[in-house]
């Protein structure tokens, strides 16, 4: 038998929620991949731990005196890892000549740059970090087409639909038979709390997800259902789906991952435990299947799934991301960062958890929508709605 070619992988974002469970996976199959890049913000502790582990040749922190930092620990330990700072190394190594896949796992804005780099350099992508298609999809995905980049989704959601479209999916709907998307949202802590007590939500109850494990920032989210706002638009790039054929159902077990359903009325779903390593490892190993380290999954013990419509009173984010998705051009990118400016001042005390939505509706009304032709056009919108959400994170506090 001919020997395996190692995968060799970046992790961008090792030391979050999505760059420990694709660690976890890939020390299960030392065969199959070699750790070439590692990459964390500031969580130093956690990336050199990952560094001593997985013996990575390059590791990227956030700055010159972490680096320093990270390279002293390292050396003494006796590695030769090379520690580089700065948003111009993670776009470096996300790029390197000697790496096949990257896993883009950076939250927010500022795993754009980084990922499109990836993109642009023809990597095998494996895509947590929703905010680059919301943020600019019409460019991300014109560069995907450009370079041959291969993209895979993994988010939980995304993962599942692109397991249950046909294999030979290529972008179109009504060529494939299909009829719609159906997004499942779990409904967050929140589901069933008396709207009067949401008004008093700290950052500890928001952050305390029923099902999943996740980073504050995206747990608020999903308190919001902002993130599965997020997932809508993310859904109309990666499958070329209209907004109308992308319908969210909350579904508080969150076994069913996501279902699409064909024009002769079958349904295909992707289930599992709520356990990101599963789209980890079926990103990874795609097309083939390895093992994850997931429980499997017991339908009799879970007994019951339930679904149920959304609420748009109790969760305004969603309908403000359709909103956006509609408007088009600079609106997804205006949504985005005001949702991140706004979800940073909730969990730092300075805003109420009702008011998140309020400071996303302000930025989309107070600034127009306008084409994005470039990266710089994109990344000046974000700044501009910055400026404007944090004014009104200001005012409010006055």
């Amino acid at each position: 038998m001919a020997r395996r070619e190692k995968q060799r992988l970046a992790v961008l974002g090792a030391s979050g929620s999505i760059g420990v469970s694709t660690l976890d996976v890939v020390a299960r199959h030392p065969e199959r991949f070699e750790l070439i890049a590692l990459t964390a913000y500031s969580r130093i502790d956690v990336l050199a731990q990952q560094c001593l582990r997985h013996r990575p040749r390059y590791a990227v922190v956030g700055s010159a005196a972490d680096a320093k930092t990270l390279s002293a620990v390292l050396s003494d330990a006796g590695l030769a890892t090379e520690v580089l700072a700065g948003p111009e190394a993670l776009e470096r190594v996300a790029a390197l000549d000697e790496v096949d896949t990257v896993m883009a796992a950076i939250v927010g804005a500022a795993g754009l740059a980084p990922t499109l780099a990836a993109v642009r350099a023809g990597k095998r992508l494996l895509l947590a970090n929703k905010e680059a298609l919301v943020m600019a999809g019409a460019l991300f995905m014109a560069e995907v087409s450009r370079s041959g980049a291969q993209l895979l989704p993994i988010d939980s959601e995304h993962n599942a639909v692109f397991q249950s479209l046909p294999a030979d999916y290529a972008g179109s709907f009504d060529g494939k038979g299909v009829r719609r998307i159906l997004l499942t949202a779990s409904g967050g802590p929140f589901l069933n709390t008396p709207m009067a007590q949401l008004i008093s939500v700290t950052p500890a109850q928001a952050c305390a997800h029923p099902n999943w494990v996740m980073g504050r920032k995206i747990s608020v989210d999903s308190a919001t259902m902002m993130n599965k706002g997020l997932e809508v638009i993310e859904a109309h790039w990666l499958f070329n789906a209209p907004a109308d054929r992308i319908e969210v159902v909350i579904h508080p077990q969150s076994v069913i991952h996501s279902l699409v359903e064909y024009a002769d009325g079958s349904v295909l779903a992707q289930l599992g435990n709520p356990d990101m390593r599963t789209p980890i490892a079926h990103a990874l190993a795609y097309p083939e299947r390895i093992e994850a380290g997931v429980t499997p999954l017991d339908l009799c013990a879970i007994g019951r799934l339930s679904f149920e419509r959304p609420d748009g009173k109790r969760f305004p984010c969603l309908p403000l991301a359709y909103q956006a998705m509609s408007a088009g051009g600079s609106a997804p990118t205006l949504l985005n960062a005001a949702n991140e400016v706004a979800v940073a001042a909730f969990l730092a005390g300075r805003l109420p958890f009702l008011a998140i939505a309020d400071i996303i509706s302000a930025v989309l009304d107070a600034l127009p929508a306008v084409p994005l032709p470039d990266l710089e056009a994109v990344l000046g919108a974000d700044r501009e709605a910055r400026l404007a959400a944090g004014k009104a994170v200001a005012r409010r506090e006055t």
